[in-house]
């Protein structure tokens, strides 16, 4: 299982590119994982909202997916890591999705890649990538632990004070209230995976997810996993699902 042992896996050729396009006049930097084959896919990975493009998961999933002739492109969303604009001032919903559709009209410039066949989404990033899909029903999608609303920042909630102080900025407050329920029945082609355990996001929103969208889609469970995804096994399984999904033709 090449998933799994770095050492087994098939030899194959792939360059990393850092890129810099540009969404809303905000320059926006990302890495572009390329495999050494004529004119590939493309996924396009969204990161969660405190995190940046350079997480473990993102990293491990363009390597599979280069070992199956699919490019990747992490990208830092705006605010992010070298990425411009005030984090505060510029996160919100609205502005991540048109960091992913510059991102897209960006590679359909690219010559040595084929049209954009997917998105993969960690917690806010998931819930990005659906709110795109909405808008791209053509677009296959892996989403990982993407909560539904902001729970923590609902009308008269109070923010935890464990929380990272970024949190507390009441910009950052106005612009992360987001809903998807209305636009769930829109989205299909779409592989939810989701943590039992999950302290962060709940479980439930997993399954609200799974149950309002369209067909194909596919629920996978990760029994006792956490927001973070920290058990390796999990870590593995998801790896493998996600390029499966990617992989495999849709009806």
């Amino acid at each position: 299982n090449f998933y799994g042992n770095e050492r087994m896996l098939p030899k194959i050729t792939f360059t990393t590119q850092p890129i810099v396009f540009e969404a809303d006049g905000l320059k926006i930097h990302g890495i572009l994982h390329l495999p050494e084959a004529p004119k590939p896919p493309v996924v396009i990975g969204s990161h969660g909202l405190l995190a940046d493009g350079n997480s473990p998961k993102q990293i491990a999933l363009a390597k599979a997916c280069n070992v199956q002739g699919i490019a990747y492109f992490r990208i830092h969303h705006r605010g992010c890591d070298k990425s411009e604009g005030d984090f505060a001032s510029v996160t919100s919903l609205d502005g991540r999705l048109r960091d992913i559709m510059a991102a897209i009209l960006y590679l359909t410039l690219r010559p040595e890649v084929s049209q954009t066949i997917g998105l993969f989404g960690s917690s806010f990033g998931g819930t990005t990538c659906l709110a795109v899909a909405a808008e791209m029903p053509s677009l296959i999608i892996v989403s990982y632990a993407a909560p539904i609303r902001s729970h923590f920042l609902a009308k008269g909630m109070r923010v935890d004070p464990d929380f990272p102080k970024v949190l507390h900025d009441p910009n950052l407050r106005r612009n992360l209230v987001f809903n998807l329920d209305q636009i769930l029945p829109r989205i299909a082609n779409a592989l939810i995976i989701h943590g039992d355990a999950d302290q962060v996001v709940p479980y439930s929103d997993g399954l609200k997810i799974y149950a309002r969208i369209g067909s194909p889609k596919k629920l996978i469970t990760l029994t006792n996993g956490d927001h973070s995804m920290s058990d390796p096994k999990h870590q593995k399984a998801f790896t493998k699902a996600a390029v499966d999904w990617y992989c495999k033709p849709k009806e």
